[in-house]
């Protein structure tokens, strides 16, 4: 199975990237199309993710799915928007994809992480999945384009901030349309 070697190679390169390991790349298809499987795995843990929370309940309707998933690539829409930002400020050349796919795969660990701690502890310590992103995001940030600590640790924390910040929102709004006016 593709899905699985892939995601296989994305372990084994982030284990890589993590440890200081040069080679790390290789084990990521930084172009267009592995951009596109990562985002095509993505949508299907997006889409699990989305299912296993309502299993104890009645079935999601369409609208129900795609609005949950739809919260959970919030990371990612975060991150690419963090990244963008950044590579502007900084005037970078480095290519974007050398960041983009390397933490689509991450982002798909912390969705499974952050779910399962929620789940199963709940609480404050959703946090700790928050701050291993942020850590994940600076690693790869330093690795990938060589861009000094402070720029690195910057984009690691504007990404977890505007993360947070988007979920935030999106729960008053929900909260908000819930509410009887």
């Amino acid at each position: 199975m593709k899905i699985w070697a892939t995601l296989r190679n994305a372990a084994i390169g982030w284990a890589m990237l993590l440890g200081g390991k040069a080679g790390w790349r290789e084990h990521f298809k930084r172009t267009a199309p592995g951009l596109a499987t990562a985002l095509a795995i993505f949508a299907f843990v997006t889409f699990l993710a989305v299912i296993i929370v309502a299993i104890g309940t009645d079935i999601p309707g369409l609208f129900a799915i795609v609005a949950g998933m739809f919260a959970l690539a919030l990371p990612l829409v975060a991150m690419v928007l963090v990244l963008l930002g950044t590579r502007n400020i900084v005037h970078s050349t480095e290519p974007v994809l050398d960041l983009l796919v390397p933490s689509t795969y991450a982002l798909m660990a912390f969705i499974v992480i952050e779910g399962l701690l929620a789940s199963l502890i709940g609480g404050p310590v959703v946090m700790l999945s928050w701050l291993a992103l942020g850590y994940l995001l600076y690693r790869l940030a330093r690795a990938a384009t060589g861009w000094p600590v402070a720029i690195s640790l910057g984009f690691a924390v504007l990404s977890v901030l505007l993360l947070v910040a988007m979920r935030q929102a999106l729960y008053m709004l929900s909260s908000i349309a819930g509410s009887p006016t």
